[in-house]
């Protein structure tokens, strides 16, 4: 890890108003920006280890857990929400045993809840890496979670 951070941070210099691009890339590289990651980027910005998480916890696009292999993302937009976004979400829920914003202990599977796809024609939707499952059930939604197994 340290061998692949060291490859990121180089291009940067230490510059520390490259702070947000690198965290980019750092995640980009790894998924998430792990503790390990944040202590070599605060050395190499010469910046605390708080200001980063501050800058980073500040923005969604931010993650400092591992995801899981699979990205699952329920749309609970108006649109998908009066089609039954809710228990498409519910169903993933118990069918992961994971909560939204949690990952399965094999990190097979990351949970997610969004606002809107701009899908809302195919209500109710999901998004499983970047594959759009539209027009959901209950019982779609566990055959293609099963499909991902």
């Amino acid at each position: 890890m340290v061998e692949q951070l060291a490859e990121i941070l180089n291009p940067y210099k230490g510059e520390r108003g490259t702070l947000i691009p690198v965290l980019q890339k750092v995640q980009e590289s790894f998924g998430y920006l792990s503790q390990e990651a944040v202590s070599q980027v605060a050395k190499f910005l010469r910046v605390s280890e708080s200001e980063i998480f501050g800058v980073a916890s500040f923005y969604a696009q931010f993650r400092f857990t591992r995801p899981g292999e699979h990205s699952v993302k329920v749309c609970l937009g108006t649109a998908c929400h009066v089609r039954g976004g809710v228990r498409i979400l519910d169903t993933l829920q118990r069918e992961l045993g994971i909560e939204p914003g949690g990952t399965t202990a094999d990190y097979k599977f990351s949970l997610e809840r969004v606002a809107c796809f701009g899908s809302c024609a195919l209500a109710p939707v999901a998004v499983i890496d970047d594959k759009v499952y539209g027009r959901l059930t209950t019982t779609k939604a566990k055959e293609i979670i099963d499909q991902h197994r």
